[in-house]
């Protein structure tokens, strides 16, 4: 990629070993860093944060709330939600799951914030969370080696720590699986993506997908990820994707929570312009959006659609559904189909498992990261692969040695309905080792 700020590079290459080496990235303005705890207030459980017999485990959950671009409540509240329903039926091997919940408010210093926080409260991981501020809040997590299990997968940095233990391809894998998809049903494409240090990193990512089905690289468009509306952002995207009038070019938009904003420039626009279609990944768009902008008549229509796991119908999900609604009943902030929330589901099915392995030993995040390093495999109930992971996995090579599931599902709008447009999952590992993301 060409114009590439200095001092917003981000290293993505894995590290070897055991190793504790941290990274360092530029830090924006401060933030305060709410906190919250299923003890009242902000206390904790009494008693110790792991240890062997009944004492509590204490863990730790974050993400971005309550700010101008991406929010993702549902993950806090759900990770509080499943502690209250898994101690309602004993526990984890009879001991209580304290959770403790931060606002990474999508600001560095406050993720670093919530990582020192984890680290003072000697959590033993950090579960099923997001926060695209990799750079600042693994340096502490590595330095006290606490793990972090199940994030979002938004960084790359997530697939290179030896400290991260993810569940799913994030960004990588839907961007791949995408870009694969449109390569035989578009022309040109234009991919409008934030301009951050983890936008940076989608366009490789999307055109090795395109590479594989022998398509031409995306023009790569950056966009701020809080504004308030995409006008001159719709109309330049057009314009590249009908440079060729002799076909359809497409149009994705992977601006996160702001992807709404810019489809609602991007409607006003496309009037003066062809047929454009468009694609974009989970988590950028879902069934409540898409009933939200007109359903078959909005312009989601005909849309490709990447995601992770099966579709929120699936009866897989029936033990997150019972969660949500024996202890969040009413939470609005908690969607079973809002791919942040499932992630969060996955991340603590992982976690009972891995704590369960254990059986009465001592439950600290040396045990835990030892167990997982030892080759535990771990099962998510069929929502993922069985999960393993090693420090030098199959997609080492290209800078990703952590990432251990490549499957995806492929969607596509039709009729306003979000339905799967292939049968089972896609694997991305073949368009992943081809990506440039150095």
């Amino acid at each position: 990629m060409t114009g590439r700020r200095r001092n917003r590079s981000t290293s993505l290459r894995g590290l070897p070993g055991r190793s504790r080496t941290t990274r360092t990235g530029a830090l924006s303005a401060g933030a305060l860093v709410a906190c919250a705890s299923l003890a009242v207030g902000c206390g904790i459980v009494p008693g110790a944060t792991g240890g062997s017999g009944d004492d509590p485990i204490t863990v730790m959950t974050w993400a971005p709330q309550e700010t101008a671009a991406t929010n993702k409540p549902g993950m806090p509240a759900f990770a509080r939600a499943y502690a209250r329903w898994i101690n309602a039926h004993g526990g984890i091997n009879g001991r209580k799951l304290n959770v403790l919940t931060c606002n990474d408010h999508n600001d560095s210093v406050a993720a670093a914030k919530c990582a020192r926080q984890a680290v003072k409260e000697n959590v033993v991981a950090v579960v099923g969370s997001y926060s695209q501020y990799a750079d600042a809040f693994f340096p502490p997590l590595e330095g006290a080696g606490i793990p972090y299990i199940g994030g979002y997968g938004i960084t790359n940095t997530e697939f290179t720590s030896p400290l991260s233990y993810p569940v799913n391809g994030g960004q990588p894998a839907l961007l791949a699986g995408l870009g694969d998809a449109l390569a035989d049903n578009c022309g040109p494409v234009t991919l409008i993506r934030p301009d951050t240090i983890a936008g940076d990193q989608l366009p490789a990512l999307l055109d090795s997908g395109l590479a594989s089905g022998g398509h031409a690289p995306a023009h790569d468009q950056r966009a701020e990820e809080d504004a308030t509306e995409y006008d001159g952002q719709s109309e330049q995207a057009l314009q590249r994707a009908t440079t060729d009038p002799s076909e359809t070019g497409c149009v994705v938009p992977a601006l996160g929570d702001r992807t709404g904003t810019f489809m609602d420039s991007f409607r006003r626009a496309r009037q003066d312009y062809p047929e454009v279609r468009t694609g974009t990944v989970l988590g950028s768009v879902d069934q409540t959006t898409i009933n939200a902008t007109g359903g078959a008549s909005g312009p989601y229509e005909g849309a490709y659609v990447t995601g992770w796991y099966p579709a929120s119908s699936d009866r897989r999900w029936d033990g997150m559904k019972k969660v949500i609604e024996e202890q969040a009943f009413g939470d609005n902030s908690i969607d079973p189909a809002d791919a942040g929330v499932q992630t969060t589901w996955i991340a603590y099915t992982a976690f009972k498992e891995i704590v369960e392995s254990l059986g009465d030993g001592e439950i600290t995040a040396d045990t835990i990261t030892h167990a997982l390093d030892d080759g535990l495999k771990v099962g998510t109930g069929g929502l993922t692969p069985t999960l393993q992971w090693k420090f030098q996995d199959k997609l080492a090579s290209v800078g990703f040695p952590r990432l251990v599931n490549t499957e995806v599902t492929l969607q596509v709008v039709r009729q306003g309905r979000l339905v799967s447009a292939s049968k089972g999952s896609v694997d991305t590992t073949q368009a992943l080792q081809n990506a440039d993301v150095a």
